[in-house]
């Protein structure tokens, strides 16, 4: 028992430096060149374990009283679906699908329509948000995305870039329909008062998977830095560009939403599971398409820090009213 306690309370530890935590893992990633290549076939393992966490973490109880007045679960739903989509295509639309490599414009494609991430939650836990909302936007964004994404990756990237849909389809199924299936035996086996003690642990052991994700993503961007800068700089301005337009627009235009939800839902916005899409098209990613791939994990990484003030303030404006109603 003694000896169990040991990872449990390292994990432990882990969860409450997780914004720190975060930061440290991409920095890690491209300190650790050398492992990368050698932990990049690990990626589709990690963002299993990832899917099957959120799933393990839902309270049904909760999710059910959400969708009894889904006013704004099926707002925030609609709303990481098509935002990011949009603003994606509109941003292609202007530039020229043509003007671009294609694996740049696959990237794109991907990004935008790809479900919100899915350490969301975790990062609303690590702020002290009520979680419910996000975590139940995730869940179903998530398990719609085996028939949404593969139309938007389509629609986004155009004639240029063919896919085979159907395939993807497939793999998605096979990634979100395991993690709920292993999930739901965890369920059974823990039962929830325990899953809901393990909550410390459970945030260290996600962010070791993001350490593992972040030095898989990692291969080859620091070559490609030297190689290419000004491609590096460019799909940098992309990915924090987005960011930034998903939660400022979110901000501004999901007024029925309280503060930290709309906050988080702005977050998720632009936090995309790339990761997801990137697993199940396996050897259909290119070169340019993973370089995406990999800078579009600095803002995942390093925002839940470079946030954190104007979350704590966020949470220390929530009134009274909108606190006794979580």
């Amino acid at each position: 028992m003694r000896a169990a306690a040991i990872p449990a309370s390292a994990l432990a530890w882990l969860g409450r430096h997780g914004t720190q935590g975060f930061a440290l893992s991409i920095l890690l990633g491209l300190a650790l060149p050398q492992f990368s290549a050698a932990a990049r076939p690990v990626l589709p393992v990690t963002i299993f374990c990832f899917t099957t966490v959120v799933f393990l973490r839902l309270d049904l109880g909760v999710t059910a009283g959400l969708l009894r007045r889904p006013a704004k679960l099926l707002a925030a739903c609609l709303w990481l679906i098509a935002a990011p989509a949009l603003v994606i295509g509109a941003a292609l639309g202007l530039a020229g699908r043509e003007s671009l490599d294609p694996g740049i414009v696959l990237g794109l494609a991907i990004m935008g329509a790809a479900p919100p991430i899915m350490s969301s939650p975790a990062v609303a836990i690590l702020y002290g948000f009520e979680p419910s909302l996000i975590i139940a936007s995730v869940i179903l964004t998530t398990i719609a995305s085996p028939i949404v994404s593969p139309v938007l990756v389509e629609w986004l990237a155009g004639a240029a870039v063919p896919l085979d849909r159907a395939a993807l389809m497939l793999r998605l199924l096979v990634f979100i329909g395991g993690g709920m299936a292993v999930a739901s035996v965890l369920r059974l086996w823990l039962g929830l008062p325990r899953i809901r003690a393990m909550k410390a642990s459970l945030d260290g052991f996600g962010v070791l998977m993001y350490f593992v994700f972040a030095i898989a993503a990692m291969d080859g961007v620091t070559a490609a830095a030297l190689a290419q800068p000004r491609l590096v700089l460019f799909v940098l301005a992309c990915v924090f560009g987005v960011s930034a337009i998903g939660l400022a627009a979110t901000w501004l235009c999901l007024r029925l939403l309280p503060g930290p939800e709309r906050f988080m839902v702005g977050y998720g916005s632009g936090q995309r599971n790339m990761g997801l899409l990137v697993a199940a098209l396996g050897a259909g990613v290119s070169p340019a398409t993973f370089l995406f791939f990999a800078l579009a994990q600095f803002p995942i990484y390093l925002l839940p820090w470079l946030l954190r003030r104007v979350a704590a303030r966020i949470g220390q404006e929530v009134p009274p009213s909108a606190a006794d109603d979580r």
